[in-house]
């Protein structure tokens, strides 16, 4: 087996990656010195905008808080043979009830496949409340492992 290295996915090899729709880990800020929450979260990839859009659970008995403007960092990772990828994503969510942002999200999301529900809220998904999310990274960062160049 050959060296391999990480080095940048092209911007296509990151929208092939993001491919749509999947499961990945979101970490929102938190107060103070308490570490960020981080959950598995359901997304999904609008290559045209380049925006990921989440269906997040919400409601007052939830430990994320109040979502919206929330600063975030969202990872997407997989190994693929004996190799792996990653994307990562940061910036500030947006709720996509909100009327600036409503039209373009609607755009946005019959663009994408069904966003798969994530169950791990301990309680059937038909009684969790979940609200929309898109996130216009001001931050995009991907990586790819490839056999180093001899």
């Amino acid at each position: 087996m050959g060296e391999h290295d990480a080095v940048r996915m092209t911007d296509d090899e990151r929208d092939e990656f993001l491919d749509g729709s999947g499961t990945g880990v979101i970490a929102l800020s938190t107060a103070g010195d308490d570490p960020p929450h981080a959950v598995p979260v359901s997304y999904g990839y609008d290559p045209i905008e380049e925006v990921l859009y989440f269906r997040l659970a919400a409601g007052p008995d939830r430990e994320k808080g109040n979502l919206a403007d929330r600063a975030v960092t969202f990872v997407v990772y997989r190994e693929d043979g004996d190799r792996w990828k990653s994307v990562t994503a940061s910036g500030r969510l947006v709720s996509t009830t909100d009327d600036t942002v409503s039209r373009e999200a609607i755009e946005g999301l019959e663009r994408l496949s069904p966003i798969p529900i994530v169950d791990v809220f301990g309680e059937p998904t038909s009684e969790v409340e979940f609200e929309f999310y898109r996130l216009d990274p001001e931050r995009f960062t991907s990586r790819v492992e490839r056999p180093m160049e001899p």
